[in-house]
């Protein structure tokens, strides 16, 4: 009988990098992705003068910044405005709704960007609700954006987007209406970039944004997480909706199997609801 293959010093560095991965943000990369990893850290091994991803995993082992430094650029930061645009038209007609429904017209419309990435979506979300019927206002309507990275964050609180990144998504109407130039780029207009509010935060273990949301997006986050991660996740930001809250996830996702807590909506395509809004730890109001 052959003796096992000892795990070569490569596959032995990858390995210790997802398992960095996944300490820091609760992020996993299967054993079928790993090449992902050596990719995105080509910039950083350049950068930093390591010639070998072995050199660059020992490394990170006794380099708190290294470290934070390879965690943020294996993250997957790939966003676009309007992504899939539908799911915006269906949150304004939520926002619509509740605006219309709502008892306390005093109370505003909360909303939570959950792995935000660069901004592009809770950007496209302070658009929406612009442009609903009822306007947006600091009164009216609240945004809170989290994301793990602070790279990402620090290009989302800037407003900052280049020529590329702007045509993605965004046609020339509100290119032009929420934008202004900045040099060879484009900046969000300051009117609009004021009603976000960017937090770090890490889905799976910090301690969650206060008060109850009206409607939460998780988009493209689940698939990164391993399924006890993603129970977690979705039953803490059950946690945090309001009776009549509504959970969006992304195109390629869903509750079935991953959590009690919710159940697809009955008006809203494609957006989830609390399945019992009555048991413990949600909020009726």
């Amino acid at each position: 009988m052959m003796p096992p293959k000892a795990a070569s010093p490569a596959r032995g560095a990858l390995n210790l990098l997802a398992a960095l991965l996944e300490a820091r943000t609760g992020q996993q990369i299967g054993h079928d992705r790993a090449w992902r990893i050596e990719s995105a850290l080509k910039p950083l091994m350049r950068e930093r003068g390591y010639e070998t991803i072995e050199a660059l995993a020992a490394a990170t082992a006794g380099a708190s910044e290294l470290a934070t430094a390879a965690v943020n650029a294996m993250l997957n930061h790939e966003s676009s405005f309007f992504r899939d645009g539908q799911v915006f038209d269906v949150v304004a007609e939520a926002a619509r709704d509740y605006r219309a429904n709502a008892t306390d017209h005093r109370r505003r419309l909360r909303v939570w960007s959950a792995g935000c990435s660069t901004g592009q979506e809770p950007v496209s979300l302070a658009i929406t609700l612009a442009e609903t019927a009822t306007g947006f206002d600091e009164d009216a309507a609240e945004i809170i954006a989290t994301d793990v990275s602070d790279v990402a964050l620090a290009r989302a609180r800037s407003g900052i987007y280049s020529q590329f990144e702007i045509q993605r998504g965004l046609s020339i109407r509100r290119m032009i209406g929420w934008f202004e130039p900045h040099g060879n780029e484009w900046a969000v207009k300051r009117d609009l970039l004021r009603h976000l509010q960017y937090r770090r935060m890490n889905l799976v273990a910090d301690p969650l944004p206060g008060g109850r949301f009206d409607i939460v997006l998780c988009r493209n986050v689940l698939l990164y997480l391993s399924p006890d991660s993603r129970r977690l996740v979705l039953d803490r930001i059950a946690s945090t909706l309001r009776a009549d809250g509504l959970l969006v996830l992304g195109a390629g996702e869903t509750v079935i199997g991953q959590s009690d807590c919710f159940r697809p909506s009955a008006r809203y395509r494609g957006l989830y609801e609390l399945a019992n809004a009555a048991r413990p730890g949600i909020a009726a109001a």
